[in-house]
This record gives structure tokens, C-alpha cells and sequence, in this order.
């Protein structure tokens, strides 16, 4: 059993070292959707790589075709069960005129780190990289490896081809996902799903330029009226439901046991519509909220563009309309097929609109219970003193999924991130309590694995073997 003394001593004085590498990260813009940021993306490797070589890890810079991967971690040896630690080092844009200060100047304001990245997800690679550090320290007998991605927030696109480089990236029998957001303070909250996205462009033109609505309408198209008229038949905008034939077919609800799991992940509705800003919602109820939110899938209108945005009324009709829309898809909802049932659907309801896939991501049920699930809560009460609800996640990460069909091993999620931290947000931040609690969870979970024992194959599922 871990010395939990020795642990709160090591992670005590590990706290001005935790702040100087933070520091350093979030000071590096690494945006990957700019393209004028590729070479801080390159830094953010080459720093990255740093760090797990000055923790006395191993360290590669894994290349991929577009950003790198970076692959690093401790071997203590082949009989010894293997864990891969998942996050992310690139970031979302900063533009946000809220921001109160530079994003990419790091304050730390008495445990308080500011700066863009700091809780998606540099913050959280850091405490599980220094809670892998105590247990190779105190000579837990496991293998850790640690998988930092580049590409996370444009859909990781490269990743599958990082992931072929199996002497760089070995097979491990388990991963944890720590790029997750709690739904309260002080109630732990560890996903076990995510809802996959489909993202699409319909456009209709109907003209070769704008037209004078004196002189044209009523005889001319309109193809923005048109998209309207489109997206009613596909959307009841008042109930959410999606008028798509087929498009529920392959839905399973979520169970009993799951719902009730949900209750007990410290979800308020007030809470939920103070935090996104939200002056009304289709249900009050807390379950249906959830369910919505993690379990069902859905149909949102983003933009509608076409014809004139300016001061007052300009009198056209359009020549051309965009509609963007994108759906969130639930486990055994597959993106292909549901563009199929759309673009056929569409071509009935108005064979002129044009519809375009704009990328897609799986989604992805892991385990609900058994031993893994049964570490984490342990691991997780040890970090914050209580058990973690068990939870979906309604959005999407690309790796997960890419991950799961490369090893078929048990995929877990150890997010560290609350609400308030600001996922996406301007004037971002991360903590030190989330932090420390966070490298404790990780120092147990590895000691929990490492009694679990090595896996072995039985008829293609990987199974944990308890030592005897």
C-alpha cells in the first residue's frame, strides 16, 4: 500500500517545480489551427519531450504528417501491467476581448494559474506526469507511458498515423484519459462515454447575384427561406427532437443504473444555466437535462449566411444561403451512416440543396463497472476525498475512439478540470487543489494497477488478472 505520508511530503515540495513547468507551457501559444503558430507547436514538443527526460523518463518526439505526438514514460519491466497516460498540449485560439490579461502570460495568483491551457489540459498532464514520478520513486511495480497530442483541438487528424509507430508508442493494457471537466466542485465526476459529432454545410444557389425584392420577389427563389424551410423539417426546434426517419434507430437509452449514476454527479440545473449563460432550457428536470446533454443524440444550427447583414434593410433576394449545421451522436450511432439517412432525407425535401460533410467523430461508451472502474473511484476518493459519480461526457474527443480500435484495451477517465476553470473560455485557469488532489489519484491509481496485475487476452477482450 502506498505511504500516504510520504506522498502529501513529495507532493508538497513539489509545488514551486509544478508552477515553473506550467508556467513555461502556458507561455507557449501552441494554437494548432493557426497555421502561423507551427513553429511554437514545435516548441511545445521539443518542451514537452524536455520534461519527461528531466523526470528521468523517456522521451521521443513521434512525427506524423502534421504535428508531432510526443512518446515517453518509465519501463520497469515486460511482467509489469502498462498504462498510457493520454492529454493534449495544443490549445484553442485566445481572441476573446473578455480576457483580462495576456492568455499566454502566465500569473499564478496564490494556486490560481492563469493563462490559456492551463486546465486544457496542460494543468492536468503536469499532475499526472508528477504522480507517475512518486510511484516510479517509491518502485511501483508498473509501466507508465505518456501520450501528449498536438492535434487534439482541430479533431486529431494525424493521430491514427502516430499510433503505427509501435516501437515509439508500444501497445500498453490500459489507458486514462485526463481531458475531462467535473460537473461541480468538490463532486469528482469521471465520463465513461462520449458523444460523437457529424459536421455538415448545406447551400443552395438559386441566382447568379442578389436581386431587387421590388422587382423579383415572389417570382425568384429565395434560398434562404429555402434552408429555413429545410432545416424545419429536419429539427423540432421547440422539443429538440430530430425529424430525420431513421436517424434514432441505433439509439440505446441509457439504463437505470446509469441515470442514477448521473444524479449523484452534484448536477444542478441553476448551476448549468448560470455557467453557459442559458435564460431557458426544454426541460427543468435534472435527469432529462443529463440524459440530454450525454446520452441522446442531437441536431444544432450554427450560421445561417446569405443576402445582406448590414445597418437597416437592404431589399435583395439572395442568390446563394449556407446552413452549418452538426449533429452529437450517441455510442452505436455511426457518423457515416447517419450523413447517408440526412443526405438522402434532404434530397426529398429539396433537391437543389447541396450537403457536404465537414468532419466527423466517432463516439465511445468505455466501461460503467468492474475492477478498473473500481481503481479509479479508490484512486479518485484518495485524491479528493470522495467517490467519483460516473458520468457521459457530451463532447467529443477524436483520440479516444482512434485509441480504442488501435489496442482494444479498457479506456479510463481521470479528468481533473472543473466548470469555473473555463474549457474553450476566455480568462482560463486551473488550480492548485485540483492539482495536488490529482497527482495523489494518479500515485494511487498506479499502485491500484499494479496490484490488478498484468492482462492477458481472452477471446479479444483484455481481461485484469488479479495476482494471487
Amino acid at each position: 500500500m502506498m505511504n500516504n505520508r510520504h506522498l502529501q511530503t513529495f507532493i508538497n515540495g513539489a509545488r514551486p517545480r509544478f508552477e515553473d513547468l506550467l508556467g513555461q507551457m502556458v507561455q507557449v501559444p501552441s494554437i494548432s489551427m493557426d497555421p502561423a503558430r507551427a513553429g511554437d507547436m514545435r516548441r511545445m514538443a521539443a518542451l514537452a519531450a524536455q520534461y519527461l527526460t528531466d523526470m528521468g523518463a523517456d522521451a521521443q518526439i513521434v512525427e506524423t504528417g502534421g504535428y508531432p505526438l510526443v512518446s515517453g514514460g518509465w519501463t520497469t519491466g515486460a511482467q509489469h501491467p502498462t498504462v498510457t497516460i493520454y492529454n493534449h498540449m495544443d490549445v484553442q485560439p485566445a481572441q476573446e476581448p473578455e480576457w483580462k490579461q495576456d492568455p499566454f502570460v502566465f500569473r499564478n495568483e496564490g494556486g490560481i494559474y492563469r493563462g490559456r491551457g492551463a486546465t486544457d489540459d496542460k494543468g492536468p498532464a503536469l499532475a499526472a506526469l508528477f504522480g507517475a514520478r512518486f510511484a516510479i520513486e517509491q518502485g511501483v511495480p508498473i509501466n507508465i507511458r505518456f501520450l501528449w497530442e498536438l492535434e487534439e483541438e482541430i479533431g486529431s487528424p494525424h493521430f491514427e498515423a502516430g499510433l503505427r509507430n509501435r516501437t515509439a508508442i508500444p501497445r500498453p493494457d490500459s489507458v486514462v484519459v485526463s481531458d475531462t471537466i467535473w460537473i461541480a466542485s468538490g463532486r469528482p465526476a469521471m465520463p465513461y462515454g462520449l458523444r460523437g459529432l457529424l459536421g455538415v454545410r448545406l447551400t443552395l444557389q438559386t441566382g447568379a447575384k442578389d436581386a431587387h425584392s421590388g422587382l423579383t420577389g415572389g417570382a425568384a427563389r429565395n434560398p434562404l427561406a429555402e434552408l429555413m424551410e429545410v432545416a424545419n423539417a429536419c429539427l423540432d426546434a421547440k422539443t429538440g427532437t430530430v425529424k430525420i426517419p431513421g436517424f434514432y434507430d441505433e439509439v440505446v437509452e441509457p439504463t437505470k443504473a446509469e441515470i442514477k449514476s448521473f444524479l449523484k454527479s452534484g448536477f444542478q440545473v441553476n448551476r448549468f444555466k448560470s455557467a453557459y449563460g442559458l435564460q431557458a432550457l426544454r426541460t427543468e428536470d435534472p435527469a432529462d437535462v443529463m440524459r440530454r446533454i450525454w446520452a441522446s443524440p442531437t441536431f444544432e444550427i450554427h450560421g445561417l449566411t446569405g443576402g445582406y447583414h448590414g445597418p437597416g434593410v437592404k431589399t435583395v433576394v439572395p442568390s446563394k444561403g449556407e446552413l452549418k449545421v452538426s449533429m452529437r451522436l450517441v455510442p452505436n450511432q455511426k457518423p457515416e451512416q447517419v450523413f447517408a439517412l440526412l443526405k438522402k432525407y434532404i434530397a426529398k425535401v429539396n433537391p437543389k440543396v447541396k450537403v457536404e460533410r465537414e468532419g466527423m467523430l466517432q463516439p465511445f461508451r468505455g466501461l460503467f463497472d468492474g475492477p478498473y472502474v473500481e481503481a479509479v473511484s479508490r484512486a479518485v476518493k484518495e485524491g479528493f476525498g470522495k467517490e467519483p459519480a460516473f458520468v457521459r461526457e457530451g463532447g467529443s474527443i477524436g483520440a479516444v475512439v482512434t485509441m480504442q480500435k488501435a489496442w482494444k484495451v479498457p479506456i479510463l477517465f481521470m479528468g481533473l478540470s472543473l466548470p469555473e476553470h473555463g474549457y474553450h473560455a476566455p480568462n482560463e485557469y486551473f488550480d492548485w487543489g485540483q492539482a495536488s488532489g490529482g497527482m495523489t489519484a494518479f500515485a494511487q491509481y498506479f499502485s491500484e494497477l499494479a496490484k490488478m496485475g498484468k492482462q492477458e487476452d481472452l477471446s479479444g477482450v483484455r481481461l485484469q488478472k488479479k495476482r494471487s
